[in-house]
């Protein structure tokens, strides 16, 4: 493995895996569901009153998905090495875009974290059930705690900063994708996204 991390950039070690390929835009095509839906769900003008409970659903089953596929791509990445980072790039390129993926990764884990945490600590107690099929349990503890109310508040604040947080991460993400492949002309996008087209 250390020797993959270490060599020559090559055919075979300048791309992703083709699951970590999958996981990847599944993941990010979730995210951005899970935050529009996210974004609009709280909105009377949006979101008829008749179709909140199953939207409110639709949200947190998104976002407990986006919790399991974050795990298992954690696994994933720290068992597949991954293709070093070009060259060219300067010291402190590399430790922002290390620093960023490390940040999406606490945000993938983070916001469907707390927003289990709010629903289990909500005075409300209102069951979660995963895409209609079955029902998702609460966390433990949280369901019995005394101030459910503040609690639930709580871990409200910090799931909509976290919202915001990722919201920017997101685009900051998106944005230097797009420096690499029209500025550097280094790849780097093509290595996650195989159907664009290489630089000569």
């Amino acid at each position: 493995m250390s020797e993959n991390l270490t060599a020559p950039t090559s055919a075979a070690t300048a791309q992703y895996t083709h699951v970590a390929i999958i996981l990847h835009w599944l993941m990010a095509f979730l995210i951005v569901v899970m935050i529009i839906v996210g974004l609009i769900m709280g909105e009377d003008e949006i979101i008829p009153a008749s179709l909140r409970f199953t939207v409110y659903q639709i949200h947190k089953s998104v976002g407990l998905t986006v919790l399991v596929l974050t795990f298992f791509r954690i696994y994933w990445r720290l068992s597949h090495p991954v293709p070093p980072l070009p060259d060219t790039m300067k010291p402190h390129e590399k430790m922002l875009a290390h620093a960023a993926h490390i940040g999406l990764y606490l945000l993938m884990l983070g916001l469907p974290l707390t927003g289990w945490a709010l629903v289990s600590a909500s005075p409300r107690n209102i069951p979660t059930m995963w895409f209609g099929l079955f029902e998702w349990p609460h966390l433990p503890i949280l369901p019995d705690v005394e101030n459910k109310k503040e609690v639930s508040h709580m871990f409200g604040e910090v799931h909509e900063v976290l919202a915001n947080g990722a919201i920017a991460l997101i685009l900051l993400h998106v944005a230097a994708a797009l420096k690499h492949q029209l500025v550097d002309k280094d790849d780097i996008l093509a290595r996650m996204a195989p159907w664009v087209k290489k630089h000569e």
